[in-house]
């Protein structure tokens, strides 16, 4: 009697090895969403299918003449969600496999210890990469447009911008996409919290409205230059931080190149476009500037006071994000401490609340 005491708890750690091992592997979900959808257009590969807009960028336009133009052009509607739902649920599962069969194996090839930095790692490789596609992307499509290189003018000519080639507009949804997957990973805590959690609810409020609001009235053009001036910090910030975890030479180095990226971009690029958004700026002197919304027009005062005062909050939150870089790299040079004070916390609490997040 006693001997089968044991045996049925061996069966009942058998049955749960399968449910642990789901649960750790967070990019099954996802899969399957995507791939549901992916084979129902299979069935039917054809417009008239409902999953072509969460596959491919609806609302083609053709010219006067019915015919398609040689760049063909897109509107906007409210299959652009279909769009932005498939993708999100397409990045969270990339994400989730990155970290945990790619990134998270090479983390304890480089000898990474901790289960929290292994994790920090991770992330960090993961944003990396993403960054290493999106951002030349949006450099080169940011090059056809008056906006190049990061021109204010740019930005404000030819306003209303109410429709975009293919390549802007999937560009656009696709970042729109990002951030809700980084929305999704902060609601269902597949992330551990870093000190600077409450900035970052801040940080994604902040972002997903400048998203959702510049693409609906039209302001993708100053969109799409936000977007790559914190994309490219971001890089140099996950690729210096990945070389800190893993204890390389080049971590002084990187560290230093990305605080002047950051400035760079994240400050003077984006005060620039505050700058034009002041009275007298571009914003108001560049093209029409009244309210029309029969003609799709919003460039007018009070999308300037929006526009500014969503820009600035998202400038407070940055220069909070440059005092810590600047501290950390006090620390680094003065005492010799490689830590990110930016947003780390990892000590052993960190380590043990990492390991039950993840069972």
């Amino acid at each position: 009697m006693t001997s089968a005491i044991p045996n049925a708890k061996n069966r009942v750690k058998r049955r749960k090895e399968p449910l642990a091992t789901s649960l750790r592997r967070t990019w099954s979900v996802p899969l399957v969403l995507t791939t549901a959808i992916l084979l129902a257009y299979a069935i039917n590969p054809s417009e008239s299918n409902p999953a072509y807009a969460f596959i491919f960028p609806p609302y083609k336009l053709e010219d006067a003449a019915g015919g398609l133009t040689l760049a063909p052009q897109y509107g906007k509607g409210p299959r652009d969600f279909a769009f932005v739902i498939f993708y999100t649920t397409l990045l969270t599962f990339t994400r989730e496999f990155c970290m945990q069969e790619i990134s998270g194996p090479l983390a304890r090839r480089c000898g990474i210890a901790s289960r929290a930095k292994r994790a920090r790692f991770a992330e960090n490789m993961y944003t990396a990469l993403y960054i290493a596609i999106i951002g030349p992307w949006g450099l080169y499509l940011m090059h056809r447009t008056p906006v190049w290189y990061f021109s204010t003018r740019g930005m404000y000519e030819g306003f209303p911008h109410r429709t975009h080639e293919a390549g802007f507009k999937c560009y656009y949804l696709l970042q729109a996409a990002f951030w809700m997957q980084q929305v999704v990973v902060m609601v269902l805590g597949l992330e551990a919290r870093r000190k600077d959690f409450n900035q970052l609810v801040g940080h994604h409020v902040v972002t997903a409205a400048l998203v959702g609001l510049s693409y609906r009235f039209h302001f993708a053009h100053v969109g799409i230059a936000v977007y790559i001036t914190h994309d490219i910090s971001d890089f140099f910030l996950s690729v210096s931080k990945s070389l800190n975890y893993v204890e390389s030479r080049a971590q002084g180095w990187s560290f230093g190149l990305c605080i002047v990226m950051w400035v760079y971009l994240r400050h003077y690029i984006n005060l620039r476009i505050l700058y034009s958004m002041l009275p007298g700026g571009e914003f108001s002197t560049v093209g029409p500037y009244v309210m029309d919304w029969g003609a799709g027009q919003y460039k007018s005062p009070l999308a300037n006071v929006i526009a500014f005062s969503l820009l600035a909050l998202l400038q407070s939150l940055n220069i909070f994000w440059l005092y810590c870089l600047l501290r950390s790299a006090y620390k680094f040079v003065v005492l010799g401490v490689a830590k990110d004070d930016r947003s780390e916390a990892e000590d052993e609490g960190e380590d043990e609340a990492l390991v039950t997040q993840r069972q």
